[in-house]
């Protein structure tokens, strides 16, 4: 590898292949590291659409064939952004081939997929990470910092919720986020695995669950075409079985003792990409919604009677994580952003050998919990996490 340059191979060219794309091309322009991020080889079975695909996001060159892009010579970093059933043979293979991962959640569609991906990457000895981008929100950051500094002293509370509705219509199209053998699981998977992470992230590991689920619509139209999150299916095509949540609630514990409850639907009217959570502790309090990204909510108990209240702290300030590279306070930042962040922290800890966060280990007890509370909901009881 050049001490001075990292060339990335990415696998994956659509939704979060742009993302990704858009945080590589953004990356030095904003953060100036002393490193060059090279955009190196983009991968796609459709040679038409990721050839279209990388001259619109910049990269040099393109490969149809996965294994071709994790054996290249010169690629060092190997990001995977495919449907959740491909992330185990290709993180396990570019790891054999001495290559870093960075790779999006969730890990795994099987907690035994999650542990030998893990192995994989700790017997090669490679950076990796994976991608749970919204703790890489500044506002998400500061909360961290907050609670590491004792401003809530101890935690008592938990509660998140991921709320979308884009599928509430019958007729949307059976997409692969809908198929179980693809994604694994629905809204549980997708989205719960956000705020799952974010709650190991702020509190602390989870000792067990017990959850419920739903699928409101038990069959859709089979799709012929994706388009992004969506999919195109004819007037009068055949509908095929949704196997997959449309809504999945639970409730836990973490180790420290404190209390959480996790939401995640697709079937919230109203709400299009609503993260949120909210942390009360002996000290006071933090809300954040990552509609509002660029605000925190501080409720400080010590504060003077009377006058007490949730303040609202604008996270815009170059004091804040991350701000000191974007734009004059006030000036804010977006979704975007967060993918920016994350690729970062990920280059960094590639080129100076230093530990990655999250890396495939927070995927891995990620994963633990998704299956612990598929397993409560099948059994209708508590699950102990570690029991798995």
């Amino acid at each position: 590898m050049n001490e001075k340059t990292l060339n990335v191979g990415l696998i994956g060219y659509k939704f979060m292949g742009k993302a990704h794309s858009n945080a590589f091309r953004q990356l030095g322009m904003f953060f100036n590291p002393p490193y060059q991020i090279k955009m190196k080889t983009l991968c796609g079975r459709d040679e038409k659409w990721v050839g279209e695909a990388a001259q619109q996001f910049g990269w040099e060159g393109i490969e149809t064939d996965w294994r071709a892009l994790v054996r290249q010579a010169d690629i060092d970093i190997v990001d995977i952004v495919t449907p959740s059933n491909l992330h185990s043979e290709m993180a396990i293979e570019a790891a054999e081939n001495g290559k870093h991962i960075f790779c999006e959640k969730p890990l795994a569609t099987r907690l035994c997929d999650a542990r030998k991906i893990l192995e994989a990457v700790e017997t090669a000895g490679v950076k990796h990470q994976i991608g749970f981008n919204y703790r890489f929100a500044p506002a998400v950051a500061l909360a961290k910092k907050m609670i590491s500094e004792g401003k809530l002293g101890k935690i008592f509370h938990f509660r998140g919720s991921y709320l979308q509705d884009y599928i509430v219509d019958p007729d949307f199209p059976l997409v692969w986020r809908l198929e179980k053998e693809v994604c694994g699981s629905g809204s549980h998977g997708d989205l719960g695995s956000h705020v799952i992470d974010l709650a190991r992230y702020l509190v602390g590991d989870v000792k067990c669950v017990t959850g419920m689920s739903k699928t409101f619509i038990q069959e859709r139209p089979i799709v012929q075409e994706m388009q992004g999150l969506s999919g195109k299916a004819t007037e009068n095509a055949k509908r095929g079985t949704v196997d997959v949540d449309d809504a999945t609630s639970f409730l836990f514990e973490f180790e420290s003792g404190a209390l959480g409850v996790i939401e995640a639907t697709r079937f919230a009217q109203g709400h299009k990409n609503d993260l949120s959570f909210e942390i009360n502790g002996e000290k006071g309090s933090i809300k954040f919604e990552l509609e509002r990204i660029n605000e925190l909510q501080y409720f400080n108990a010590d504060d003077e009677e009377g006058l007490q209240g949730f303040r609202l702290i604008q996270v815009s300030e170059g004091v804040h994580p991350y701000l000191h590279a974007w734009w004059p306070a006030g000036h804010v930042i977006g979704y975007e952003h967060t993918f920016v962040h994350e690729m970062l922290e990920f280059a960094n800890a590639v080129v100076n050998d230093t530990p990655t966060q999250p890396s495939f280990a927070d995927g891995l007890e990620c994963t633990k919990i998704l299956e612990a509370v598929d397993l409560s909901v099948q059994r209708k009881a508590w699950v102990a996490v570690n029991s798995l």
